[in-house]
């Protein structure tokens, strides 16, 4: 994993948030926009992910703000770990509605960017964060 001080990450499929082989993940698409530097997920958060009754748990939504953040950043890149995330919940979120998730790549600064991501239902915020993400790329 670990190359002198860069470290390398491998996509093996198997991501909690976005991976297609994780049975027990969310298995969320998100679509990259490489020319807004933006990311966007459609997804329905099944029961098995409830924090209080028929509410998504929170560390569900902070992994979805993650998520759609580093998808951002992919709109520039390839590889990138999150430093820091800073979530604000606005409303609760019931399980088994359409979610909104995006992402917006905000500031290019050597090897930690920053991002912000908001999930929305029915056009209404209920969740968002800011992110400090490191570059682990080695053409950047």
């Amino acid at each position: 994993m670990s190359d002198g001080n860069r470290q390398q990450v491998e996509a093996d499929g198997h991501c909690f948030v976005c991976g297609q082989l994780n049975e027990t993940g969310l298995r969320a698409v998100f679509e990259i926009d490489h020319e807004n530097r933006k990311s966007c997920c459609r997804i329905v958060i099944p029961t098995g992910f409830q924090g209080w009754a028929d509410v998504v748990h929170g560390g569900i939504i902070s992994s979805l703000l993650d998520e759609a953040c580093i998808y951002a950043c992919q709109s520039e890149g390839r590889q990138f770990v999150t430093a820091e995330l800073t979530v604000k919940f606005r409303k609760p979120v019931t399980l088994g509605t359409e979610l909104v998730v995006t992402g917006e790549l905000l500031e290019q600064r050597k090897r930690v960017w920053s991002a912000s991501a908001r999930l929305e239902v029915e056009g209404k915020v209920h969740a968002e964060a800011t992110a400090k993400v490191f570059v682990l790329d080695e053409q950047l």
